[in-house]
């Protein structure tokens, strides 16, 4: 058992494979975090800081005793109300509109296998995967129950952390902040390391100093954003690749959140992550739970990458799920690079046909397939095939890609609605829109009350019309605006709305994955604004980008895999020059970049050369038979793209017998240095073989002094090297 309960300390420990959790209940009942780092035995309460400390308030248990503040202990999961004046992770309002609380220890229950939240989305595991750690902490003046859910994971170094609460008073409580995890470190000097960005450059990323006061990652755009990545490092400011400690929290949730990292007067400092509390306000009436959703700890002594591995197994193994979960993806071409709004049958059917001539195995039809939808302006929510574009049915154009050997997928935006719409004009209620005040529009488009439940049974409705009759194999999801005029017309207390409106995205998607679980989901939202861990629960790829520029998406890729493995990147190969920025990138660039993920075309090939098209059938080619190996191998980053001129990564077997080097030269000067990238990972005293050469290389050698790269002019040349041991 992986969870340890020790009576006579009151402790409770928690191990993975390499690491230990461990939190105390003191002589008063408040719950104390003591430790989480490297594996170790022992009871680590002597790392309690106990001291007198002036305007740090003692709370009434603690009598004279004025060393006890909750204001400098590390808690496990601080609230307001009881002194401390750090950021808390809970601020009830209680029945009478006091703020504040006091959770004591009750009870607690450890069990086999992972907990599960119903209507979330949460790492999953079989009963010898993981074990469950329930403790149940009461405010006996409210009558809230706080029920901290831990999920240990211990072959993935992973735990969980999940709160459910319950009114058990007879009084109405409000939460006005509802954090899922908080973590107190007593000493240390950290860095913190986010991922920021905007729409089409989303997950660059970012290491400042946990300086004095809160630094602090949010959306309250009802989705998890392009603008921060719901996920936060904590390192040691000497961590790198291959050393030092970092701790991560990510969230699995797609909707606004917070995450912070404060550092009080006392160089302590304090790690949290949880819904957004900026427009959140949730009242519990007596007998009503409310679940702060999942997020995802992991631990590492030996730098980022060991951290990644983590990540990568976790997400991989525990949350994507179904048919495509453990399967190469195929191979696909998008029509919208190829033809935006302007095409119909047989211009979908002539670049399945050219395309598959170059190895690809699925055509999408993106936007434009619908209604009166021939601009982003009108037909958003009208689920109707527009069979006068197309020039026949969706079944009869699916049926005859399907002759061709080839898959079709289909691209929707089931959230949002156009005024200029059949469904706005029957349902103008429909929509999330403040009374009396005028909408705000984005993309022209508005957003469906899907915290309702009639809204999203009737979407699911009419996508039910189409996909029952038409062999659809892929989806693309997408959702192209934030949220902005939050209030529903179903509830009087919308402070719950933006929380309540991703369930019914995540119901929608449940509902669909139930009656078609062959069908690949690919999320989307303006490419990157809702990568997260709660939307790959449902949707196993998710579009890393709207920007398709190879260098680009080099910078956007390297922020992604801190968290993500490349089974869940979408990255496709798109013409030049780039529509996002007019770049020129060589071909052969564009395809090895896009091989770091799940791989596809966003062009037209009848525009191609003939020694393009070589090149592309080819490449297709060779990605197949890499495919498993980079989507299950070990992901190391060997430079960062920010301060080198080269972009370099390694994909290594779980055996070790195989690697894959990726490299990219994002720089190009006037007789340049040349550039020795130092491999990881491999299995020492081994000779590997060079597929491409045949040469032998010592790994010992290429670990240490490295593989020098050609010098060779002209811009953004790149290199594949395929090694195998000897």
């Amino acid at each position: 058992m992986s969870v340890v309960y020790d009576r006579k300390t009151s402790a409770f420990t928690l191990h993975t494979e390499r690491t230990t959790w461990q939190m105390q209940v003191d002589p008063y009942g408040f719950l104390l975090h003591l430790y989480y780092g490297s594996r170790t035995d022992g009871v680590m309460d002597y790392l309690l800081p106990f001291a007198d400390r002036g305007f740090s308030g003692n709370p009434d248990e603690a009598g004279a005793d004025r060393t006890y503040s909750l204001d400098v202990l590390p808690q496990e999961y601080p609230f307001w109300g009881q002194g401390d004046y750090r950021s808390p992770a809970l601020i009830i309002r209680d029945g009478a509109g006091t703020f504040g609380c006091s959770l004591k220890y009750k009870h607690h229950t450890i069990q086999s296998g992972k907990y599960s939240l119903p209507g979330l989305p949460a790492v999953y595991a079989d009963e010898n995967e993981a074990d469950t750690l329930i403790i149940t902490l009461e405010d006996d003046a409210s009558g809230l129950k706080a029920e901290l859910l831990y999920g240990v994971l211990p072959s993935c170094d992973i735990i969980t952390r999940a709160v459910r609460f319950t009114n058990q008073g007879n009084r109405r409580i409000v939460l006005e902040r509802a954090f899922t995890t908080s973590l107190d470190f007593t000493g240390g000097d950290y860095d913190v390391v986010t991922f920021y960005g905007r729409h089409a450059m989303e997950r660059s990323t970012q290491r400042v100093h946990a300086c004095h006061g809160i630094r602090e990652i949010s959306s309250r755009r009802g989705m998890s954003s392009h603008q921060y990545n719901p996920m936060l490092i904590l390192a040691d400011r000497d961590a790198s690749e291959d050393s030092g400690r970092c701790w991560s929290m990510q969230f699995v949730y797609s909707g606004s959140f917070k995450g912070l990292v404060e550092t009080d007067q006392f160089n302590q400092t304090r790690m949290q992550m949880g819904l957004m509390d900026d427009l959140f306000s949730c009242p519990l009436a007596p007998g009503e739970v409310f679940i702060a959703p999942e997020v995802i700890h992991s631990f590492s002594s030996t730098g980022f990458s060991s951290l990644s591995h983590n990540l990568h197994s976790c997400i991989r193994k525990h949350v994507c799920r179904g048919y495509w979960k453990d399967r190469v993806r195929p191979v696909l071409i998008n029509s919208w690079e190829a033809a935006y709004f302007d095409f119909n049958a047989d211009t979908i059917l002539r670049l399945a046909r050219s395309a598959s001539g170059l190895g690809a195995e699925l055509v999408v039809m993106d936007d434009g397939w619908f209604g009166t939808r021939n601009n982003d302006c009108e037909g958003l929510g009208d689920w109707q095939t527009n069979e006068k574009k197309l020039g026949c049915s969706l079944k009869e154009l699916a049926e005859r890609i399907n002759k061709l050997n080839m898959r079709f997928g289909i691209w929707i935006e089931p959230e949002m609605v156009n005024e200029r719409s059949r469904l706005f004009k029957e349902h103008p209620d429909w929509v999330l829109a403040v009374p009396g005040r005028k909408p705000v529009r984005s993309r022209q488009q508005l957003v469906l009350d899907f915290s309702r439940k009639d809204v999203v049974d009737a979407v699911f409705s009419q996508l039910c019309t189409v996909f029952d009759d038409v062999p659809v194999d892929y989806i693309k999801w997408d959702c192209n605006r934030s949220v902005a005029d939050i209030f529903s017309h179903d509830t009087a207390d919308q402070g719950k709305v933006l929380y309540d409106y991703m369930l019914g995205v995540y119901r929608l998607l449940e509902m669909l994955l139930s009656r078609y679980p062959h069908i690949l989901i690919e999320g989307c939202s303006g490419g990157g604004g809702r990568f997260d861990a709660g939307m790959l629960y449902y949707t196993p790829q998710i579009w890393c980008s709207d920007n398709t520029d190879a260098i680009d998406r080099l910078y956007i890729q390297y922020g992604t895999s801190f968290g993500y493995p490349l089974s869940v990147t979408g990255s496709h190969v798109s013409a030049c020059p780039n529509g996002q920025n007019g770049r020129n990138t060589p071909l052969k660039t564009r395809i090895l970049t896009a091989m770091a993920g799940t791989f596809g075309y966003e062009l037209d090939p009848d525009k191609l050369s003939e020694e393009e098209r070589i090149i592309i059938k080819n490449q297709t080619a060779l990605q197949k038979e890499l495919a498993p190996l980079i989507r299950d191998g070990f992901y190391y980053r060997l430079t960062d793209p920010m301060v080198s001129p080269v972009c370099a990564w390694e994909i290594v077997s779980e055996d070790r017998s195989e690697v894959l080097l990726f490299a990219v030269m994002t720089e190009l000067h006037g007789n340049m240095p040349v550039s020795c990238l130092r491999m990881k990972g491999l299995q020492p005293g081994c000779m590997y073989r060079e597929m491409q050469t045949g040469k032998l290389f010592p790994s010992d050698a290429l670990m240490d002094a490295g593989l020098p790269l050609p010098c060779e002019p002209g811009e953004y040349h790149s290199y594949l090297f395929h090694f195998k041991c000897n």
